[in-house]
C-alpha cells in the first residue's frame, strides 16, 4: 500500500519560509509523478510543484515560480517544497501526491497559515 506522510506546516508570517516534508513508502514503480497540491479554504485543490520521474520535469504553478523550490531525497523517498517568500494567499492545506500507471495516491495533508 503506497502512503505518503508529509510534515513541516505552521503558522508563519508574510515574507517567512517552511519547508514541507513528504516521504513516500509501500511502492515500487519507477515511473510515476509525485507533488504537491494546496487547498485553500472555500476553493478548489491546485497544482503547486511535481515533478515526473521519467525526464525529471520539474513544473510550477504560476503563483509560486521564483519562490518555492521542489527537491527530491531518492535515498530517502523524500520530496520536499522548500516555500519562501510566504503570502497570505499562500494560506492552505498542503498535500503530497503521487500518480502513476497504478493509481493516485494522497497524504493527509498538512496546514500552512500566513499571517499578513
Amino acid at each position: 500500500e503506497v502512503q505518503l506522510v508529509e510534515s513541516g506546516g505552521g503558522l508563519v508570517q508574510a515574507g517567512g519560509s517552511l519547508r514541507l516534508s513528504c516521504t513516500a513508502s509501500g511502492f515500487n514503480f519507477n515511473d510515476y509523478a509525485i507533488g504537491w497540491f494546496r487547498q485553500a479554504p472555500g476553493k478548489e485543490r491546485e497544482g503547486v510543484s511535481c515533478i515526473r520521474t521519467r525526464d525529471g520535469d520539474t513544473y510550477y504553478a504560476d503563483s509560486v515560480k521564483g519562490r518555492f523550490t521542489f527537491s527530491s531525497d531518492s535515498a530517502r523517498n523524500t520530496v520536499y517544497l522548500q516555500m519562501n517568500n510566504l503570502k497570505p494567499e499562500d494560506t492552505g492545506v498542503y498535500y503530497c501526491h503521487l500518480t502513476s500507471s497504478m493509481g493516485r495516491y494522497w497524504g493527509q495533508g498538512t496546514q500552512v497559515t500566513v499571517s499578513s
